[in-house]
């Protein structure tokens, strides 16, 4: 299955050497969880789902770093500064609106996912709840977000007519 792996990674990636890493991670972590399949399913769309999960934890690993240099890039000492979520404070004051009009609940899912960018596992041990909870939450999260902002907007609109 390497060769068609490596097809589906090249198209992912773009890159033939990122698509061998990602072929040679995938085989690695498809070996060290083979108890996890079941005998008897589709092995290849398992084995398509590990890489579709290693490519997607390369590209938020490489975002966080990016974003990490390019803070470090404008301000030197911005690693002893203490932690927060810059990026929040970005967000337009219809956002803010929208955001606060969630149940807290899945409000609290979508800013530590979505805006903090925390990976499901950690956002689920803050939140004291299992993965499968935070992303039930956060699916809903984001949909009512989205019908908030939707109406935040059909209500912008009558405000400027």
């Amino acid at each position: 299955m390497t060769p068609e792996l490596f097809g589906r990674a090249l198209r992912l990636s773009r890159s033939p050497a990122t698509a061998e890493d990602l072929v040679q991670d995938t085989v690695e972590r498809a070996l060290r969880f083979a108890a996890s399949y079941e005998p008897g399913t589709n092995l290849r769309a398992w084995v398509h789902q590990i890489l579709f999960s290693v490519f997607i934890t390369r590209c938020r690993r490489s975002r966080r770093e990016r974003n990490a240099l390019d803070v470090l890039a404008s301000d030197p000492c911005a690693w002893t500064a203490p932690e927060g979520c810059a990026e929040t404070h970005a967000l337009s004051p219809g956002v803010w609106r929208a955001l606060a009009t969630l149940p807290p609940s899945f409000r609290d899912t979508v800013v530590l996912v979505d805006l903090e960018e925390m990976s499901y596992k950690d956002a689920a041990a803050r939140l004291g709840v299992p993965v499968g909870t935070v992303m039930s939450r956060l699916h809903r999260g984001r949909k009512l977000l989205a019908e908030a902002l939707q109406g935040e907007s059909v209500a912008g609109v009558k405000a400027a007519a």
